[in-house]
């Protein structure tokens, strides 16, 4: 099988953590700040997971940059 660089991988994973944070829209928040917001904090993604998902395209743009490529920008969560 071919190599896989770790920017490879890490591209491949961006999207999905996209997907995941903007998943979290549809959950009420029990944890953290909004838990006081309850059922109002539908419609709204967790600002935590959006951060993360924030971070890991940093990181996969480090990695890119080593390997040489150009991560392709993941659409942000709005």
């Amino acid at each position: 099988p071919p190599a896989v660089t770790l920017a490879a991988a890490w591209r491949a994973a961006l999207p999905s953590a996209s997907t995941g944070a903007d998943a979290t829209r549809e959950m009420v928040a029990k944890r953290g700040r909004a838990a006081r917001l309850g059922e109002r904090s539908l419609g709204q993604p967790d600002p935590g997971a959006v951060s993360i998902t924030y971070l890991l395209q940093a990181a996969g743009a480090v990695l890119a940059a080593a390997d040489g490529q150009a991560l392709r920008p993941v659409t942000p969560v709005a």
